[in-house]
């Protein structure tokens, strides 16, 4: 699957418009102060999704001898170099050491100030389930394993055995839903274009384009008292009870998007953030994000969650540069994103954690790598408890006890569910609901990772 361009025309925005800000129901009132919005309490959740399956092994590398050489000698080409070279060296609190890639540089900091964490061997699996059992089918698994398509959707519902009408994040949303009190601004939102993992039963989720004016054509008219004018027609007619419910819902949808462009829009001549956001595609994601956590007090928010992705992580070959660079970009955005935070007195309050479908085999395809299964995955935020590796991390032998076949696609040590469950404690879901969010959490002995504070 890739992560394809929205075409950004006005006319192919209104339709996209129509789709995705549709259950915005009762815009027009979210410029309500809501006594239950304390900034003290507030928290936000924000996913980073790496769309086509990003390579764990070349994340997170072992240096203790035994599993180094086994790294090397299972990676061939792929294997990157020592500490000394470029790597990024971390100490968990075992003392046993470990290295990021370097195109993390820009979030690496972040270890030594305990705010940054891995969770490692992360996957989607229905069970905790040993190679013996894979291999004898002698467990449940998840449904079209190694598939694109499948495991996006089932890793954004955390319903491994097919798809659903809502993702984890939605329906973690909905089990809070009453923090933030009368609010009507959507609780689950998507810089990404629509996503499944937003969708709840009970709260409201848009998608956004971030940086994309909804202003309608034909405003900017002089006079003032014209342009003035032309805008108080079409409010009536957004307004106007036309008694036939589709015409009702879609200027519904037109009135909704005004009203948010210009609350936006009223950010510019207010106090502007001091960090400066990447002007790449996923920067600009979180900077969308960054703004809307501005307006949390006017909107009566305590609790957000929301959606950024990047594409291009199906690196079948050319992955050494191809993965560095596009981790360098997610690593800038994301700590840009914690920076601002910081500005706006929530760092404790927000947590951005990645997700991807998969991860990828260690050993390597010519210049690439093939599809593989479990996956480290990173959690950053003033409240994570950081500067450690959570879960345990994987042994490296091709073949291996933690390897469902022959090539180190990882047999995941860590369920989706276990992950997700972690942030949404965290959250202020209660355990009474945890079942209803992540159907196979009852499966695992650990519902709570322990990663945050």
């Amino acid at each position: 699957m890739s992560n394809e361009k929205v075409n950004s025309s006005r006319r192919s925005f209104l339709r996209l418009a129509t789709g995705t800000l549709a259950p915005m129901a009762g815009m027009a009132r979210f410029g309500l102060m809501n006594a239950y919005a304390q900034a003290n309490d507030y928290k936000a959740l924000v996913c980073v999704f790496l769309l086509g399956g990003n390579d764990g092994h070349n994340v997170v590398v072992p240096q203790s001898a035994a599993q180094l050489n086994a790294y090397k000698a299972a990676r061939g080409g792929l294997a990157l170099p020592d500490v000394s070279a470029k790597l990024l060296p971390v100490m968990p609190t075992n003392g046993v050491p470990y290295a990021l890639t370097d195109g993390l540089a820009a979030i690496h900091p972040l270890w030594a100030q305990q705010k940054l964490a891995v969770v490692s061997n992360v996957g989607n699996i229905v069970q905790p389930t040993t190679r013996m059992q894979y291999l004898s089918a002698a467990v449940s698994l998840p449904a079209n394993l190694f598939s694109h398509s499948d495991q996006i959707v089932q890793m954004q519902t955390a319903m491994a055995g097919g798809s659903s009408g809502t993702g984890w994040a939605g329906r973690t949303a909905d089990a809070v839903s009453s923090m933030n009190g009368a609010a009507t601004f959507p609780a689950s939102l998507s810089m990404a274009g629509q996503q499944l993992f937003c969708a709840g039963n009970i709260v409201q989720s848009a998608s956004l384009i971030p940086g994309y004016d909804m202003n309608p054509y034909g405003m900017n008219i002089w006079p003032d008292s014209a342009a003035a004018a032309r805008k108080a027609q079409l409010q009536q007619i957004l307004t106007m009870d036309s008694g036939l419910a589709v015409i009702q819902a879609a200027n519904k949808v037109r009135k909704d998007a005004l009203d948010l462009a210009a609350m936006l829009k009223s950010l510019a001549g207010g106090p502007q953030l001091a960090t400066v956001f990447p002007g790449t595609q996923i920067g600009q994601q979180m900077k969308q994000v960054a703004q809307i956590m501005q307006l949390r007090s006017t909107l009566g928010m305590k609790r957000q969650v929301f959606f950024c992705s990047l594409g291009g992580f199906d690196t079948h070959g050319a992955q050494s540069w191809q993965q560095w660079d596009l981790l360098k970009q997610a690593s800038a955005a994301m700590n840009a994103l914690y920076l601002a935070s910081g500005e706006m007195g929530i760092a404790n309050g927000v947590t951005t954690f990645l997700e991807s479908e998969f991860g990828r085999t260690l050993q390597p395809s010519g210049s690439g790598s093939d599809h593989g299964w479990g996956n480290h995955f990173l959690v950053m935020g003033g409240a994570v408890k950081g500067g450690d590796i959570y879960g345990k991390f994987p042994d490296l032998s091709l073949g291996g006890p933690d390897d469902s076949g022959n090539r180190g696609a990882l047999l995941p040590s860590t369920g989706l569910d276990q992950y997700g469950a972690t942030l949404a404690k965290w959250f202020g879901v209660a355990d009474a609901n945890m079942d209803a969010i992540f159907p196979n959490l009852k499966n695992f002995g650990v519902r709570d990772l322990g990663f945050m504070a």
